[in-house]
This record gives structure tokens, C-alpha cells and sequence, in this order.
């Protein structure tokens, strides 16, 4: 019966043009095949998949509507199919412990159900900027072949009483009808305490309706709220989560894994791996992506053979002085 659910999905999603669910439904049938041990067919289907996200017009879109009544929806949710793998990020053993089990609760959904327990859903991503949160959403999206659906707040929120929740609403819809990862990024623009000294009566609906619907939620959706102010969100927020995660900056022995993983494609020379990780000791992840970044296009627009040591320090500086001049805003 599910097969024939599907089928029927497929076809009604070509007909509506909806290349988003179509996708996604694809994806879900490559996934129970493999859990059958059909693995020659779930890797013609996803190879299937990945050659259609290749084509120019998917490749260049940066937004993948959502079908009928899914037009306002285009304007709430943008879309992507990341190919991002745990291995692709550097993190501590908690946090890969904990993003380990999502996946493998994730990956054994309908045996969990059958025993009457749901997998963990609901994340809750706390950290300063860069340190991961964002990259979390991708990389889960990737692991799982789910399509990664970030939640756009500036469309979200709006001044007109009662209008946020009725969006809200269409993205709890969303959630319920098509399987994928829901990003909320910035989530204390919604999820601020009630009763502070800057609440108004709209944000205080809003919230309450995020709690009711966040509670009614029984998708097999990944839902994930990241925020860099937890300190800031409501209370009652966070026992609607299943899991908190909470993200550092990395430590020496990280940053010198980052900076080996990010040139590990590109040729050095006499890097001294220590001595960068204790002069970068301030940088977030993503200060370290760009540090690497910064250093091989240097290397490449000056036709140079490697990144050396020196190449990785200059790059470093010019981090952290971007670094104190954001802080001192």
C-alpha cells in the first residue's frame, strides 16, 4: 500500500510541477528499498535523483516552489538537497554521539513506530555564530536524503495581528505533509520569553501557537530551531525539544582537525599545525572555513605551489581583527 502511495505521489507531483516533493518522494522510496536490501536498486534511484538536481534548471534555482496551495508557501520556506555527510565537520564527541543516534533512529523510523516510539525530532541548537548549528541542518538533511527546508523569518513575521500564526500554520502543514528538515534559524525572534520588557501581544500569540503546534506535531519531519541567544527563549520552550545541543568554539585539537580537513584538498607545505590552532584559539568553525579559504585563494591568484605556514597565520590575523571589529560593535 505504501508503494502504490507513492507511485501516485510521484505522478501527482510531475503533473503539478512540484519538483520539491517529487524529489522527496523519490528519496523516501530509495531509502526503503535499501532497508529491504535492494541496494543496487536504491543506488539506480538515487543516482537517478542526483543526475536530476545536476540539470541547469534545478542547479541555478535557488528557491524549489511548493505545489498548490504551496504559493505562499514559496515565499515562507527555501529549499536545497544538501550533499553534506557527517564526516564533513569537526565536532566534539558529544555532539557526535547525539547527531550518531538521531540518524540511526531516523534511518530505522517504521521499526520504531512498529514498537510504538517515535525517533527524536525536535532539535534545539544553541551556540555562538559559526560554530556548526547551521551545518548541523545539512548535514542531517544529507545523511538521511531529506530535502533541507530553512524557514524564512523575514517573511514569517509580520506586523499584522494574527497573519504570523496563520503562516505558522502553513509551515506545521508543511511539516506534516512532506517528510524533510525544517530549519528555524534565529529562533529567538519567535521564541523570546513572554513577558519581557520588549514583548508585544503579537509575539506573544505567535509563541503560543509554535508551542501548540510544535507539541500536536506527529510528522516524521526533522525539525530543528537554532538560536546564538538562548538565554533569551521562553521557558516553556525547551521541554518541547527532544534534544539540546549546545555548540562551543573548538578547541586545539579541533582547529587543527579543521584546518587539515579543509586543505586536505589542496597541496602545503611546513605548516606548523599547533602553533596555527593556538594563534586561531578564538575563531568559531566557520572562521576557520574562511581562514583556509582566504589562504588558497591567496596561494592561487598569486601562482604560488602551496599554502605554507606563513599563508595560514596571515589569514589567521586577518580573522580575528574581523573578529574584534564585529565584537566591538
Amino acid at each position: 500500500m505504501a508503494i502504490a502511495n507513492q507511485i501516485k505521489a510521484l505522478l501527482k507531483s510531475h503533473v503539478d510541477g512540484d519538483e520539491a516533493m517529487f524529489l522527496s518522494v523519490a528519496m523516501q522510496m530509495a531509502a526503503q528499498e535499501a532497508k529491504k536490501g535492494h541496494g543496487s536498486l536504491a543506488k539506480e534511484i538515487r543516482d537517478l535523483i542526483d543526475s536530476a538536481k545536476s540539470k541547469p534548471r534545478l542547479a541555478e534555482s535557488k528557491a524549489i516552489p511548493l505545489a498548490k496551495p504551496k504559493g505562499e508557501l514559496s515565499q515562507l520556506l527555501n529549499v536545497s538537497y544538501p550533499q553534506l555527510r557527517l564526516a564533513d565537520m569537526v565536532l566534539s564527541e558529544n555532539i557526535q554521539t547525539k547527531l550518531d543516534r538521531l540518524i540511526k533512529e531516523h534511518k530505522h523510523v517504521q521499526r520504531l513506530r512498529a514498537h510504538g516510539l517515535a525517533p527524536r525530532k525536535k532539535l534545539l541548537l544553541v551556540g555562538p555564530p559559526g560554530t556548526g548549528k547551521t551545518m548541523t541542518a545539512s548535514v542531517l538533511a544529507g545523511e538521511l536524503g531529506l530535502p533541507l527546508f530553512i524557514v524564512r523569518l523575514e517573511s514569517l513575521m509580520t506586523k499584522y495581528m494574527g497573519e504570523t500564526a496563520a503562516k505558522l500554520r502553513l509551515i506545521f502543514d508543511a511539516i506534516e505533509q512532506t517528510r524533510g528538515v525544517y530549519l528555524f534559524d534565529e529562533f529567538d525572534s519567535i521564541g523570546s520569553q513572554r513577558g519581557g520588557s520588549n514583548d508585544v501581544g503579537e509575539i506573544r500569540r505567535v509563541l503560543n501557537s509554535f508551542l501548540q503546534m510544535i507539541e500536536q506535531d506527529s510528522s516524521d519531519s526533522l525539525l530543528i530551531a537554532a538560536t546564538n541567544h538562548h538565554e533569551l527563549l521562553d521557558h516553556a520552550l525547551f521541554r518541547r525539544f527532544d534534544d539540546l545541543i549546545e555548540y562551543e568554539l573548538p578547541t586545539k585539537e579541533e582547529i587543527v582537525a579543521a584546518l587539515k580537513s579543509k586543505l586536505a584538498s589542496f597541496k602545503t607545505t611546513r605548516i606548523l599545525w599547533v602553533k596555527a590552532a593556538e594563534a586561531a584559539n578564538t575563531l568559531s568553525f566557520g572562521d576557520i572555513n574562511r581562514v583556509c579559504e582566504d589562504a588558497i585563494k591567496d596561494v592561487i591568484i598569486h601562482n604560488k605551489d602551496a599554502v605554507t605556514h606563513a599563508d595560514i597565520m596571515h589569514s589567521i590575523k586577518e580573522r580575528q581583527l574581523v573578529r574584534q571589529k564585529q565584537t566591538c560593535r
